[in-house]
């Protein structure tokens, strides 16, 4: 970080003889050979903002297993409705208020009339229908035989953290993708995090960036859940971009509910500060691979507002606009650099 700092206190200070007035961008070949390679200095025009209008960070794909619609697997404490047509005797009868059935217990098996226990659990009912057939034939002719499940309650998904109402639901034969979890479970709150949602599942953690599915219809950012899954929708961190120097209200600017763009911010903050603010020298830092990158943007002009309401900030980003007159470039920096270093710094420990 040091060496980093050095090396923009080089090139700016050359930068600063290269005009006693208004430093202008790009600086020719010639100087761009002699400065470090690690700056990159850009001019925001109508040529290049397009490159910029859009949010860097993309949506990340899930790891998740989508999966598909299956049948439901029974499992213990699961009832079961097993209706033998015309031979009613075959049916538990009626108790009270408790549904009529045959409860699968902990062994996952359940006991039927003539042919003894029947092992149901991680079978589908389907399966459960033809051995219950194939055995019962010994003693009922040509059995017609029907498998329901009547109440599920062996499956269950968690859905925990930034939710109006967490709660644990029943898996059913309906498939519940993650959407219809969270949806279930109230919705989200307004401080929740869609890009880094968690589902636990058999001892591993997988994030889902569930705003990719929302956004961008990124199928495989809905997954559907399993038995046992844990969500947990972690509370919204703080994305920043950092407004300074000859603004009216110079502050953080939070990126994390939704693209912002260079003047939506500056507007957002009162605008420049007219008696002292030089519209030609907006300057926004930006780390990019570790490399820092300066962008300028002329707004003396209302084409250059128009510009800036194409030019997308990220978490990081520092704004900066100079004083006017701008004598030399040097008079800036030296008071600029630490300021910005030490608030990218800020935003890579909060990473």
């Amino acid at each position: 970080m040091l060496s980093k700092i050095v090396a923009s206190v080089c090139l700016l200070g050359f930068l600063s003889a290269c005009s006693e007035g208004f430093v202008k961008f790009p600086v020719t070949e010639e100087q761009q050979k002699q400065k470090t390679e690690d700056v990159k200095i850009i001019r925001l025009d109508a040529h290049n903002i397009d490159s910029f209008s859009r949010p860097v960070r993309g949506y990340a794909s899930s790891n998740l297993p989508v999966g598909k619609s299956a049948d439901y697997r029974i499992g213990s404490g699961d009832l079961l409705n097993v209706i033998v047509f015309d031979h009613p005797e075959l049916m538990l009868p009626p108790t009270g208020a408790v549904e009529t059935g045959f409860y699968v217990q902990a062994d996952g098996t359940f006991n039927f009339p003539f042919i003894g226990q029947v092992d149901a659990r991680g079978h589908t009912a389907e399966g459960v229908r033809v051995d219950v057939a194939t055995r019962l034939a010994k003693y009922v002719p040509d059995p017609q035989v029907e498998v329901r499940v009547a109440a599920f309650n062996s499956q269950r998904v968690v859905v925990a953290g930034e939710v109006k109402a967490p709660n644990s639901q029943q898996l059913t034969l309906v498939p519940v993708s993650l959407i219809t979890a969270i949806d279930a479970a109230g919705g989200l709150t307004d401080a929740a995090d869609t890009r880094a949602i968690s589902v636990l599942r058999n001892g591993h953690v997988s994030k889902v960036d569930l705003a990719g599915f929302l956004d961008a219809g990124m199928e495989q950012n809905n997954p559907l859940l399993r038995a046992g899954d844990v969500i947990t929708v972690p509370r919204r961190r703080a994305q920043e971009a950092y407004l300074l120097g000859q603004i009216r209200n110079p502050a953080a600017v939070d990126l994390s509910q939704g693209p912002i763009t260079l003047t939506q911010a500056l507007t957002r903050q009162g605008g420049l500060s007219e008696e002292r603010a030089d519209a030609r020298g907006v300057f926004v830092f930006r780390n990019i691979d570790n490399k820092t990158t300066v962008f300028q943007m002329e707004t003396s002009s209302p084409s250059g507002l128009l510009l800036g309401t194409r030019f997308v900030l990220e978490p990081g980003d520092v704004v900066y606009v100079v004083r006017s007159p701008l004598t030399r470039w040097n008079d800036t920096i030296l008071a600029l650099l630490p300021t910005v270093t030490a608030k990218q710094a800020a935003q890579v420990v909060a990473k």
